[in-house]
């Protein structure tokens, strides 16, 4: 017996494949290739007809999906969807079917359209009686049938009723979520003009956007479990990279001033709400700067994004209003497990700091080092503390592999983390420029591997021929671009600032 998948349609689903039957039968095609001269949109019909302005609104084609209709017999009031917004139409029977075939308006637009369908409407726009614009249409085009139903959201005076929540609809069908939940469009809207607004401020600086590779031989950068795949014609294991940190510095190496990439990034690793395998980070190095440029620097892009996004540096994030106006505060790591726990750490070798995570409830993986331990500490007693944008600065030389240590601290390195609203949204250094130091650090990187720590780095050994080359005094900088727009967009979980997050393979039905 053999196991087949097989669709499960609806009675709704049904009837539409009947509906698109019917159009081909009349001779309509559901799925019209040529162009479609669009010349108009719903927001900007609304915004500007007037009296004064009406001459210019004559003659326009939109595109978009039907929404709702409403029945007036020989007319007929629908909401057009496009890209822009929502607008109404008003359809008469004899202004889209002239002549004596009506067929156009009893058969195709009244019996064998749906709410979903995408038309095409050319007409002109005017002012009902109620005081709404909207457009009187000419003629009517059929651009593509829509066989699923959308799920019903209402709409009235502007605001959505009954809009759909569920977490396993909006994240797996995106495509329809964007649809009904016109919110959700503006969350991806300041995304992007997030993203730009970072491009516009180095591009300004004269630093240049690169590209660096996503498969990598060595998984460097990060400490963080990577994704490993084969090449083929290569016979050769790949790994996903988990940071693009070590190709940007080779381009400093070679000469560039200040470069800068979004990269998607990879780790194989948990899931949580500020945690997907799959995420994106931006990453800018200049040369001849150092962590203190870095941090100054990070509060004035910081604030230019925040007003460019929002139009004010103040951001609501649930119930706590959160500002990116600079100066961030500035706070040793050190100081605050201090004054978090009551523990001084800074001077404790490991086995010190294993008693301290005991004496706190802090569960201190034997695998792990110092480093990792202070880690664990800061992220369970202290992080959460800091609501408002925190530069936490100075850490041990055990947690930063690739930073330089500090002028005049021992034991330390010039490294800070900006976190804000209790989480890390930006890690940076002033890089680790030394050859020799730099070997030292990745094969205490090894140790701890052997230990069986499987976030250790590797050992890059081409990076460390590159570094033997020179590479000037450097700053170097990474950026959650989806907790960033978390903070600015005021979204809960890191499933709503991306398109398609990753989720579980969706249940598929079956029949014998």
């Amino acid at each position: 017996m053999s196991v087949t998948t097989q669709q499960q349609l609806s009675e709704q689903e049904i009837i539409r494949r009947d509906k698109l039957k019917e159009l081909q039968n009349l001779g309509i095609d559901p799925y019209p290739a040529a162009e479609y001269p669009v010349n108009a949109y719903s927001t900007d019909i609304k915004a500007g007809y007037s009296e004064e302005t009406k001459d210019q609104y004559q003659e326009v084609c939109l595109a978009g999906r039907i929404m709702s209709t409403r029945d007036m017999g020989k007319a007929n009031f629908a909401v057009l969807q496009d890209s822009k917004g929502r607008i109404q139409l008003y359809i008469k029977r004899d202004d889209i079917c002239p002549g004596e075939d009506k067929t156009l308006y009893d058969t195709v637009w009244k019996k064998l359209t749906d709410i979903g369908d995408f038309i095409g409407v050319k007409g002109y726009a005017f002012v009902t009686k109620t005081g709404e614009t909207s457009v009187h249409v000419k003629e009517l085009t059929i651009l593509a049938k829509a066989l699923r139903p959308l799920p019903v959201v209402k709409v009235k005076d502007g605001e959505a009723f009954d809009e759909v929540t569920d977490p396993e609809f909006k994240y797996r069908q995106r495509y329809a979520d964007l649809v009904i939940n016109p919110d959700v469009k503006e969350v991806f809207i300041k995304r992007t003009r997030l993203m730009q607004t970072i491009r516009e401020f180095y591009n300004a600086m004269g630093y240049l956007e690169v590209e660096t590779p996503i498969l990598q031989a060595i998984p460097g950068g990060a400490a963080a479990r990577p994704f490993i795949t084969h090449h083929n014609a290569l016979d050769m294991p790949l790994y996903l990279r988990i940071a693009n940190e070590l190709y940007l510095k080779r381009l400093i190496v070679g000469g560039f001033e200040g470069v800068y990439e979004f990269a998607k990034d990879f780790r194989n690793e948990g899931m949580d709400r500020t945690h997907n395998p799959e995420f994106t980070v931006m990453e800018m190095y200049a040369a001849y700067k150092d962590y203190n440029w870095m941090m100054d620097t990070t509060e004035q892009l910081l604030e230019k994004v925040a007003t460019n996004v929002n139009g004010t540096t103040k951001v609501t994030v649930g119930e706590r209003d959160i500002d990116f106006k600079a100066p961030y505060p500035r706070v040793p790591i050190y100081e605050a497990i201090r004054q978090h726990t009551g523990f001084d750490v800074s001077e404790m070798d490991e086995a010190g700091i294993r008693e301290v995570c005991k004496q706190l409830g802090i569960h201190a993986d034997p695998n792990h080092g110092k480093g990792k331990l202070i880690d664990e500490i800061f992220g369970e007693k202290c992080e959460h503390h800091y609501v408002q944008p925190t530069f936490i600065t100075d850490y041990p030389v055990e947690m930063s592999p690739l930073t330089k240590r500090h002028r005049s601290k021992a034991g330390v390195v010039e490294r800070f983390e900006l976190i804000c609203n209790g989480k890390e949204i930006a890690n940076a250094y002033s890089e680790l420029n030394d050859p020799i130091d730099q070997r030292q650090r990745f094969e205490d990187q090894v140790a701890l591997m052997e230990r069986g720590d499987d976030e250790a780095m590797y050992i890059d050994y081409d990076f460390l021929r590159a570094l033997e080359y020179g590479m000037p005094p450097t700053s170097g900088i990474g950026i959650g671009i989806d907790r960033l727009t978390m903070l600015m967009t005021n979204q809960p979980s890191i499933q709503d600032v991306l398109f398609f997050p990753q989720m579980r393979p969706e249940k598929v039905q079956t029949a014998e």
